[in-house]
């Protein structure tokens, strides 16, 4: 089904503020951010944030972490990963690419439920981020962490998955799936960025210098102000301080300068290698998974006024993608933000499963 639109219900109008900088910049650089910090006095925001270590030492995740050992760019890594079976297996299994705010953990909800549907969920921690390694110095490419997780799947044996990436984690899916089109039987992109090209656009770059800087200021509440705006459409629920003090804690360690520099330089990854441009080389059924709420945008802070009103549009970035995908299915949520399978999962989970069953009939078809 070519570019294919089901509307889960009648769109509900929201206002979001134009936040400047997602992801890679600290949002309490931003007088908006220093305003919304000091306006939130609720009980979740004044918790003390708590200390973990540069590969996340001290925060437990939902299940067994594993480790695949390896050599990239002359030196030993290490990708922490889960790996989790069905207990009646469907002979299927779905890897989990986490988004750059995210981690493997944040899949929590997802590989309960795709396992009781029968699947083996495989969900890593890419390199530079949560607990896997941070390297000093490392060439950070979507093609070089597809190749690492590749890599990973040849050591477990495993072929013909389906891809699942979130935000960022869609970027480097669909990197994953144009470079191994025989490996992958589906893709399904969730909210992904980079479904514009804001270089192109005329967002001015941004220096390593200078993000690395505005990561070292980031905080647990410009983390949390920021995810309440983008991720839930300005609401906010306990269950979601999990996820904030994850992202903040790794920063409040002892290792937060090498958590920051990772992220400058995966921030850089993401501005400057856009993967929209070949969206039409993807040979796999794709499912997009879209909260038209969302505004991420990186670098729209640094844009000129006219632009900002421009970008991080995904009522009509959605559309767009799964036009320009040529074996695309698109399901649009238009009342939810950057991560629906997180702020409604009930309802996000009953369209995955919708999407990939109509994605299973089309490769029985064919």
């Amino acid at each position: 089904m070519i570019g294919a639109v089901s509307r889960t219900q009648p769109s509900q109008s929201h206002w979001l503020p134009a936040f400047g900088l997602a992801l890679g910049t600290a949002l309490a650089s931003t007088p908006m951010a220093v305003a919304a910090q000091e306006a939130d006095t609720s009980e979740e925001s004044n918790q003390e944030t708590p200390h973990y270590g540069a590969e996340l030492e001290g925060f437990d995740y939902p299940y067994p972490v594993e480790r695949f050992r390896f050599t990239s760019q002359r030196q030993d890594l290490q990708m922490a990963y889960l790996d989790v079976p069905a207990e009646d297996p469907n002979g299927q299994t779905v890897v989990l690419m986490h988004g750059k705010n995210f981690c493997a953990a944040t899949w929590q909800d997802s590989i309960e439920r795709l396992n009781d549907a029968g699947y083996r969920v495989i969900a890593p921690d890419q390199i530079g981020f949560c607990k896997s390694s941070k390297p000093e110095a490392y060439q950070f490419s979507f093609h070089q962490l597809a190749a690492n997780t590749h890599a990973l799947l040849e050591n477990l044996d495993v072929d013909d998955v389906t891809v699942m990436g979130h935000s960022m984690g869609g970027m480097l899916a669909s990197r994953y799936a144009l470079m191994y089109p025989d490996d992958t039987e589906q893709l399904v992109l969730v909210n992904p960025i980079g479904l514009e090209d804001w270089k192109a656009m005329g967002v001015p770059y941004q220096s390593i210098d200078e993000t690395y800087a505005a990561e070292k200021q980031k905080t647990a509440e410009a983390i949390r102000q920021y995810q309440k705006s983008t991720y839930y459409v300005g609401e906010w629920e306990p269950r979601y301080d999990r996820w904030v003090n994850m992202l903040a804690g790794m920063y409040a360690g002892d290792g937060g300068d090498r958590v920051a520099w990772n992220q400058t330089l995966t921030s850089d990854m993401v501005f400057t290698q856009p993967v929209i441009h070949e969206f039409d080389k993807i040979q796999v059924p794709t499912l997009l998974l879209i909260g038209e709420q969302d505004n991420t945008a990186i670098g729209k802070g640094r844009a000129s006024d006219a632009l900002q009103k421009k970008l991080g549009d995904y009522e009509v970035l959605g559309e767009r993608a799964a036009d320009r995908i040529p074996d695309a299915e698109l399901v649009e949520f238009p009342d939810l933000g950057h991560s629906p399978h997180i702020q409604q999962p009930e309802r996000f989970h009953k369209a995955l499963f919708n999407g990939l069953e109509r994605l299973n009939d089309t490769d029985t078809s064919t």
